[in-house]
């Protein structure tokens, strides 16, 4: 197949997406396909002619690094002439030429469902979900509420604008975080009083509605879910701070143990609601349920889902795919298979 990996983009997700998308295109190209790389933001400079010679087998992508912090965005919007546009040049015509895109896109456009709409008005097959799970997953306030109708707990919370006011907590100890981000970009636990007003204004850095959470502790827990049915269970253990964006993507910064040492019963329930949470939000293909685990009163609570999950050297989903005999180029395989399923016609 001729297939174009979507990368980068302008999100705070960046540098992780870059990662995903190299170790995507080299795996893609292992297993024989036609690939094309390109930044979704940055474009393609030129496009040869029949653009089919675009798609290459013999280009090996080198690892890309990502760093401790997020990318400056402004250096990134500095490579283009007009930086208010998101979609790099040929990047669309590119895609149009695919037999199917591969998006290795995190955050931003990459999962709120903009791009995965245009794709589809122009019917360009893509992996992962549609647009409207995408949509609903990536808006923590409205996927928090769709999953209390579900009866999937979740943690109390609370969404503020950016003139609301910013005087007293709601809860201590609390996690305050842009509503739509991701990678923990933004993110604080507040444990005094004193710390609410500075983590709102970092967090409205980032986003014009910030969500203010209840902060519930206990164990750290990951589910993947491919074609809807759970994976293994991951255990997160950072070994200093919380699961910021430096302990997610530095190698030896987090323990994660796979498949966690829950025990069966546990393992089953937490696994049934990120089912549960899947089905809800209408997502498709593959994604990966967050929780916390408050062990004193044996409850799993879903953080978030994540819809275009992370494939990086660091990356939770490979692990799981691994605990189940699949490799990081039969996870490329399969999350393509489980994408082309959108595309199939209902049966008469």
């Amino acid at each position: 197949m001729n297939l174009t990996v979507l990368c980068g983009g302008l999100s705070n997700e960046r540098d992780v997406s870059i990662s995903t998308g190299a170790g995507a295109a080299r795996a893609l190209r292992a297993l024989g396909h036609r690939v094309a790389l390109a930044d979704l933001y940055l474009g393609v400079p030129a496009l040869p002619e029949p653009i089919e010679r675009a798609f290459t087998t013999a280009e090996a992508e080198t690892e890309a690094a990502i760093a401790e912090t997020a990318p400056d965005l402004e250096q990134v919007k500095a490579l283009r002439p007009h930086p208010e546009v998101r979609i790099g040049p040929n990047v669309l015509a590119l895609c149009r030429a695919s037999d199917l895109v591969f998006l290795a896109l995190h955050g931003e456009e990459g999962e709120n469902g903009k791009l995965q709409g245009l794709l589809d008005l122009y019917g360009v097959r893509y992996t992962g979900a549609g647009s409207l799970g995408s949509a609903l997953a990536m808006n923590k306030a409205v996927s928090k509420a769709l999953m209390r109708q579900a009866g999937i707990p979740t943690p109390e919370g609370l969404l503020l604008q950016r003139d609301a006011p910013r005087d007293a907590p709601p809860w201590l100890p609390c996690v305050v975080k842009p509503c739509s981000g991701g990678s923990s970009v933004g993110t604080s636990i507040v444990h005094h009083a004193a710390d609410y007003a500075p983590a709102l204004a970092l967090a409205f850095r980032y986003e014009k509605q910030v969500l203010v959470e209840r902060c519930i502790w206990g164990r750290e827990l990951t589910v993947g879910l491919m074609d809807g049915a759970a994976m293994p269970v991951i255990e997160i253990i950072p070994k200093s701070g919380f699961y910021d964006y430096k302990n997610k993507y530095q190698a030896g910064a987090t323990t994660e143990l796979c498949p966690a040492p829950i025990g069966p019963e546990a393992t089953a329930r937490v696994q049934a609601l990120a089912e549960r949470a899947y089905r809800c939000l209408g997502l498709e293909a593959y994604a990966r349920a967050d929780f916390l685990w408050d062990t004193a009163a044996d409850e799993f609570y879903c953080i978030e889902l994540n819809t275009l999950p992370g494939m990086t050297p660091t990356s939770l989903i490979p692990q799981m795919a691994a605990a189940e005999g699949l490799d990081y180029p039969g996870l490329c395989a399969k999350i393509m298979e489980v994408s082309l399923k959108k595309y199939e016609k209902p049966a008469d």
